[in-house]
């Protein structure tokens, strides 16, 4: 970038998302039960689903997003909120529904947010093994902040971009709908796919291997690392 800008002064400074969320105890009241099912589950085996706040899924989408996670036989969270529910870009609200009987059959495997979720929390725990994911920016930092391995979706925006980023080049995750299809409806049978490889592969595996090594980099960097010479040499810059 100082070369495509003449030698202007570039730093690189980040991330700025918690390295260690402050997690609610245990017994405390205010913990988010999300967190306490978690903590029954052994380590890596659960992915966490969620699309952010601005990103809309159809009712078919979300029909197919529910088989093909039900069929993979893979533990979940998923969070179906307002933004699952609405076009934040418009007045529209509908209620998300789920094939009948869906909550039932999954419950021992799954369990279905409808309102706010603690994203930080659920990334950062050890039984968190997976992350389907828009790419929103914050979520893909988040996500690698905590070594979790990312099913990218993406919607719209720069979303396409950190997908390429995360799967291409970081090689920490895979494509779920590819954006050159974004205009074609996924089906179930890709999505099973895509949770199995994630989860239940020596891909996947590969991939959270890949996540962790890049997390104690990312850590590493803002413990005294390049993130702090960077800080340094921007304060010194403004202050001189």
């Amino acid at each position: 970038m100082a070369k495509e800008y003449d030698g202007m002064k570039q730093w690189a400074i980040g991330p700025f998302n918690p390295m260690e969320p402050q997690e609610k105890r245990k017994d405390s009241n205010k913990r988010h039960e999300s967190l306490d099912w978690l903590d029954k589950q052994e380590r890596n085996s659960v992915i966490f689903v969620s699309f952010g706040t601005t990103t809309s899924l159809c009712d078919e989408e979300i029909k197919v997003l529910a088989i093909g996670l039900e069929k993979s036989c893979q533990k979940f969270v998923w969070v179906l909120r307002d933004a699952d529910k609405g076009d934040v870009f418009t007045s529209e609200v509908r209620k998300a529904q789920l094939p009948e009987g869906y909550e039932e059959r999954i419950k021992e495997r799954g369990i279905i947010v409808r309102d706010w979720a603690p994203q930080l929390e659920i990334l950062a725990h050890s039984s968190t093994g997976g992350f389907m994911s828009h790419c929103g920016w914050n979520s893909c930092m988040e996500s690698m902040s905590f070594g979790v391995p990312i099913a990218a979706w993406p919607m719209h925006s720069d979303q396409p971009r950190n997908s390429q980023l995360v799967t291409k080049y970081l090689k920490i995750g895979l494509i779920v709908r590819p954006w050159t299809c974004r205009d074609e409806v996924v089906t179930s049978e890709i999505v099973e796919n895509a949770v199995k490889t994630l989860m239940a592969s020596s891909e996947g595996t590969e991939m959270r291997k890949r996540a962790a090594d890049l997390r104690n980099a990312i850590k590493n960097s803002t413990d005294g690392g390049i993130n702090r010479a960077e800080m340094d040499s921007f304060i010194a810059h403004i202050t001189c």
